[in-house]
C-alpha cells in the first residue's frame, strides 16, 4: 500500500493548496488506493522526517522500498503506474512529462514570485516596487500558454494526463486574484480539470482533516 504524508492543519490561506494535493489527485485518477500519514508542522523538522524529506516539507510518498520527495517527481512515479497519466503511446507519454516540467519551471516559479509577494510581504517598500514586474512577467508566461492551449480542452489535446493535473494544480495557487480570468480558456481549462471527480475526491480528502482540528 503506497502512504503519503500530509498536514493535520495549516493556515487556512493554504488550505487547498498544500502540495500532498497534487499526489493524492495523483492516486485518485490513477484508481491507486493509499494511506494518508498525518504529521504537525512541527513534525516535519523532526531528525527521522528531515531524513526522507530533505526540506521538511509534504508530502513524502512510500511505496514498498522506495521513499520518494517533491510532487512532480512522485506524480510522474504514479503516472508510471497508469495511463490515466501518462499514456503509453511514446511520443505522447513524453510530451505528458514535458508539461509537469513546464508546470513547475515554466509557470510555478513565476507565479510564486508573485504569489510570495502578495500573500507575506505586501506592505514592504520593497515588495510595492518589485509586484509590477512580477505580475508583468507572470502575465507574459500566462498569455504564451493561453495562446498554446487555445480552444484545445487540455494541454494535448482531447485527452487530461499528468501534465493538466500539475499544471492547473499551479494555476489555482492563483485563487485569491483574478490573474486567470484574465485568460478566459485558462479559467475554462482550470475549472474543467478542478470538476473531474478525482480532483473533487483529493480535494475533499485534503481538507477534512483541517476541518476535524478547526
Amino acid at each position: 500500500m503506497i502512504t503519503i504524508t500530509a498536514f493535520k492543519m495549516v493556515p487556512p490561506l493554504a488550505q487547498g493548496l498544500v502540495r500532498d494535493l497534487r499526489v493524492r489527485w495523483a492516486l485518485e485518477e490513477a484508481g491507486i488506493p493509499y494511506d494518508v500519514r498525518l504529521i504537525s508542522l512541527e513534525d516535519k523538522r523532526e531528525p527521522d522526517y528531515m531524513q526522507r524529506q530533505p526540506f521538511g516539507q509534504v508530502p513524502v510518498l512510500q511505496d514498498g522500498d522506495l521513499t520518494l520527495f517533491e510532487s512532480g517527481a512522485i506524480v510522474l512515479h504514479v503516472g508510471e503506474k497508469s495511463e490515466a497519466l501518462l499514456p503509453r503511446e511514446p511520443v505522447a507519454r513524453e510530451r505528458a512529462k514535458a508539461w509537469v516540467f513546464a508546470a513547475l519551471n515554466s509557470i510555478e516559479i513565476a507565479v510564486t514570485d508573485l504569489a510570495h509577494i502578495d500573500f507575506f510581504f505586501a506592505n514592504e517598500e520593497w515588495a510595492k516596487l518589485r509586484r509590477p514586474g512580477a505580475e508583468e512577467f507572470l502575465l507574459f508566461r500566462l498569455g504564451d500558454l493561453s495562446g498554446w492551449l487555445g480552444a484545445k480542452d487540455y494541454l494535448e489535446g482531447d485527452r487530461f494526463t499528468a501534465g493538466d493535473l500539475m499544471m492547473v494544480s499551479v494555476l489555482r495557487i492563483l485563487r485569491e486574484t483574478d490573474i486567470v480570468a484574465r485568460f478566459p480558456n485558462l479559467a475554462a481549462y482550470q475549472a474543467r480539470c478542478e470538476a473531474r471527480p478525482a480532483f473533487q475526491r483529493a480535494l475533499e480528502g485534503q481538507m477534512a482533516p483541517f476541518r476535524a482540528a478547526a
